[in-house]
């Protein structure tokens, strides 16, 4: 771990891994975000996300997020969109395991002008998550993700967009090349406007390695996860990659048992197929 004015630095040896943020960072005091990563590296050095990129300013490197957040029947706040949404990181932990590999483990508090209680603003959900950052193995790092929310309001529900596209929850916002391409447990994938199924994982691949060298980031969805196998939500270009929960229809958010989702990335140089991608995930 190394320590940066925005948050924590990881490195592999002399390689940097990501950079997870802690401080808030803003355009001119809008689409203010913390809690994410960005830059995530890939195996050779190259930043492989991006963060307030000009066609979707909200968007920012490896993040989770929802547009719908609901307390009884008041809309309260879009923190897919940064409008109306605060998000504070209260607490921060880093450690390191014998087996060489490191946590990250961090809560947050949202909140909203739009909530208050005796004139105040008050915390809507406590977010606690672990990033588990594998040491790199033949060309390939595996990074893994376990995102805690628990309600602090009774009747609070959470949701993706309210319309046939769905989006809402983990998401990646890659840097990506021209000979993109999407695959599968059962090849390829071609992206649709809508959300589309495939079996736990996506591989992005292409010119995404040093020099456009071929490389590539699977997204993994948990086999514990509700929904699972999770829709997805994939574009070619000048967007997001989504695995999506729970669509339009919100869910609601307990105040004694949080709504746990995990999820994994591994970022890899060269190529990975499908098989070695399944073993991995196993």
């Amino acid at each position: 771990m190394k320590k940066h004015d925005e948050g924590i630095q990881i490195v592999d040896g002399n390689s940097n891994v990501l950079l997870f943020h802690i401080k808030p960072s803003s355009i001119d005091g809008e689409y203010e975000r913390c809690n994410y990563i960005h830059p995530l590296y890939g195996i050779d050095g190259e930043i492989l996300t991006e963060d307030f990129p000009a066609d979707h300013p909200h968007h920012r490197g490896v993040f989770w997020a929802w547009p719908q957040i609901w307390i009884g029947n008041e809309r309260i706040g879009d923190p897919w969109l940064l409008k109306d949404f605060k998000q504070e990181v209260t607490e921060i932990e880093f450690m390191k395991d014998p087996d060489k590999t490191v946590w990250i483990k961090s809560e947050a508090l949202w909140s909203s002008d739009n909530w208050k209680k005796e004139g105040r603003v008050k915390p809507y959900i406590q977010e606690n998550v672990s990033i588990h950052v594998h040491e790199s193995k033949m060309k390939y790092r595996k990074i893994d993700f376990e995102i805690s929310l628990l309600a602090l309001e009774e009747n609070l529900r959470i949701g993706g967009v309210d319309n046939e596209k769905e989006y809402g929850g983990f998401s990646v916002r890659l840097k990506l090349p021209e000979d993109v391409k999407f695959s599968g447990k059962n090849g390829s994938v071609e992206p649709t406007d809508n959300p589309l199924e495939s079996p736990g994982f996506i591989n992005i691949s292409g010119a995404m390695g040093k020099g456009d060298s071929n490389g590539g980031v699977v997204i993994l969805d948990g086999k514990d996860n509700p929904g699972y196998p999770q829709k997805w939500i994939l574009r070619e270009k000048s967007s997001m990659q989504n695995a999506v929960y729970p669509g339009t229809d919100p869910v609601p958010l307990s105040t004694t048992e949080p709504l746990v989702l995990k999820y994994s990335l591994i970022v890899y140089s060269g190529k990975m197929n499908s098989k070695k991608i399944s073993k991995l995930f196993e």
